[in-house]
């Protein structure tokens, strides 16, 4: 079967980064979860051998399976390299080589748009269980436009949410508000209608994949200075696969991705002068090193906050967000809960997440433990005298699906939604975390 030019220039990338690779096996030895994935006895320079070894055929030794498949995103591998190969692209290309292997293409396809559909639903309903049309439609989820501000003229920014962050549609509000603050001009951009099509590499449907991101690409380039990017999962795919291939083919690329973190500390003598009330805090930032500079970004706001002492729980900080983290649920789990008990121990007023998928994760365990679980924008809003209403950790907190969707009645009516079907996801998407 003949390849798209967008699979033809990844591929090509794959085939530099793999000729690049001079098999040192510094990236399996800095890796953190080589232990949980039960390859730490394996030999670095065999592993990585294996991968490429994958990545050349569709097959390789066990001990590179293993990692390929136990990979969390964490991005140490991409510090430790010296010659400008990124491993964790590598890995990304090596799962879905291994997926091609062993599949037939209606089977990828069909897989792909499951998950897809699936992944939707889920948010269109939880979303419309905590947000009315005035709501949605500013975070571009009503395709009416109402409360979209400067018409036709190009934004400084196009504000790219990716999908997930809907489900904890106050954390995406508060980052609006605080653009707002600013006097930065945007448009929103995400949902199930911009989706970076990660869910099709990760069916091995490449050809789709290529498509969804292509077309998401298209739609995203019209700020003026670039787009920000809300979700750690989206910006991965777009700056290390979808826009490397996008230069490749059509000789530039189109816009540069900023991951917000890094973008508001960029702005922070703008933001300092609004952060005029005292939060007074002792927290702790639950950290995940897989964007660069974007935990770092995160404490540098939060210390300019005055009122806030950050307390150090020296955690390990791993993987890319919660969702990551699905590979190794038992590592996942033991890290959480010794992160709970570190933030008790150390007598925190709150334990702060950065991405929406870490805080739905963790936000139930409030009613459970001392201290409240917090996004870091709900500590700028504060400090600013901004707020958006929690709404999925009030729901998570009930741990019961039937008085979830009662809760929700009203704004289920309104929407249409019948509470059958809510109560369905609700189990799935939210009680199911």
């Amino acid at each position: 079967m003949s390849q798209s030019p967008f699979e033809t220039a990844v591929a090509g990338r794959v085939d530099a980064m793999v000729d690049a690779c001079v098999r040192c096996g510094k990236c399996v030895e800095v890796c953190p979860v080589t232990g949980p994935a039960n390859i730490a006895e394996a030999e670095p320079v065999a592993v990585i051998t294996g991968v490429l070894d994958i990545l050349r055929t569709g097959d390789g030794p066990e001990a590179a399976r293993q990692w390929a498949n136990a990979c969390v995103l964490s991005g140490e591998c991409i510090k430790a390299c010296d010659y400008g190969v990124n491993p964790r692209f590598l890995l990304a290309m090596a799962r879905t080589t291994m997926t091609r292997a062993t599949n037939e293409a209606p089977a990828m396809r069909r897989r792909g748009v499951e998950v897809f559909r699936n992944q939707s639903h889920g948010i269109n309903v939880l979303a419309r269980m905590q947000l009315d049309e005035q709501a949605l439609d500013r975070l571009a989820q009503t395709g009416k436009k109402l409360t979209e501000r400067g018409g036709d003229e190009a934004p400084d920014f196009v504000f790219y949410t990716g999908c997930n962050v809907l489900k904890t549609p106050h954390i995406a509000l508060l980052a609006l508000d605080i653009m707002d603050a600013l006097s930065v001009t945007y448009r929103v951009m995400g949902g199930s209608t911009h989706c970076c099509g990660v869910h099709q590499l990760r069916a091995g449907d490449t050809e789709m994949f290529g498509r969804f991101a292509s077309n998401t690409l298209d739609k995203l380039a019209q700020g003026k200075t670039g787009v920000l990017s809300w979700c750690p999962s989206c910006h991965v795919q777009y700056t290390e696969i979808t826009l490397p291939a996008i230069e490749q083919t059509r000789g530039s690329k189109p816009f540069e991705m900023t991951p917000f973190m890094r973008f508001l500390a960029g702005r922070l003598d703008d933001l300092k002068p609004l952060l005029r009330e005292r939060v007074d805090m002792r927290i702790a930032l639950h950290r995940r090193p897989g964007i660069a500079g974007a935990m770092e970004a995160a404490e540098q706001i939060l210390r300019t906050v005055p009122g806030i002492e950050i307390v150090e729980l020296h955690q390990p900080a791993v993987g890319l967000q919660t969702s990551s983290m699905r590979a190794l649920p038992e590592y996942r789990r033991e890290l959480q809960l010794k992160e709970l008990e570190a933030a008790r121990d150390a007598g925190v007023d709150a334990l702060v997440a950065v991405y929406h998928s870490d805080h739905r994760e963790l936000c139930a365990h409030e009613r459970d433990w001392p201290f409240r679980i917090m996004n870091v924008l709900e500590i700028v809003g504060a400090s600013m005298g901004i707020s958006e209403p929690d709404n999925f950790k009030r729901l998570k907190i009930m741990q019961d699906a039937d008085a979830i969707v009662a809760d929700c009645a009203d704004l289920l009516d309104k929407h249409g939604i019948d509470p059958a079907t809510a109560r369905a996801v609700v189990a799935e998407a939210m009680l199911g975390e």
